[in-house]
């Protein structure tokens, strides 16, 4: 939240630019001085606007604004995990070159990768070719599908259902889909 921040100097002080004639009058001086502290956090802000705007830099709750104001899949990233305000960031800043690749095998995997930290395994239809010679074979499946499969520590429920959310918004709109979620090997050290 935003307010008043005591013990706030403003940047601007309204007592200097006024006439020469209310340099020496105490009250007007003190009146102007009560309005420089409540203007004080907002000039604060202006002063310091593109960091508001910096994924990086700007505070963690107007990270989270930002991120819905850009479509950011943040849904299900947590605050009060260590990695989740690094994860909140990443996705905000992502999220343009992500709207970018949407619908394409590589966006699908890379909003994968933010939300869950792991690599997918990602199989389609689709495909491409180039012939010189004319009605050569149609690359790829007849039947249209898509599949994606993650391998995480823990799965749970609400991560498939996550997944889930998340390939429907990012898979080209006219694929048919599905998804898994696996419990991922455990490797242990002797």
């Amino acid at each position: 939240m935003r307010g008043s921040v005591d013990g706030l100097a403003s940047s601007s002080p309204l007592g200097t630019m006024l006439p020469a004639v209310f340099a020496d009058d105490e009250l007007i001086q003190r009146f102007v001085g009560g309005l420089d502290e409540v203007l004080a956090p907002f000039l604060n802000v202006l002063d310091c606007l593109e960091t508001y705007f910096t994924p990086s830099l700007t505070p963690v709750d107007f990270a989270r604004w930002l991120g819905d104001w850009v479509g950011a899949e943040t849904d299900g990233i947590p605050d009060d995990e260590p990695s989740g305000e690094a994860r909140l960031r990443a996705a905000v800043a992502a999220a343009v070159s992500l709207h970018r690749a949407r619908g394409t095998r590589d966006g699908l995997a890379a909003a994968v990768r933010l939300a869950f930290d792991v690599e997918p395994e990602i199989s389609e239809s689709g495909g491409a070719a180039w012939s010189a010679r004319p009605r050569g074979p149609v690359p790829g499946d007849r039947r249209p599908h898509l599949h994606v499969a993650i391998r995480l520590p823990v799965p749970t429920t609400a991560d498939e259902t996550r997944l889930d959310h998340l390939v429907a918004a990012a898979r080209p709109a006219h694929m048919p889909y599905t998804v898994q979620v696996t419990a991922a090997e455990r490797t242990y050290e002797t």
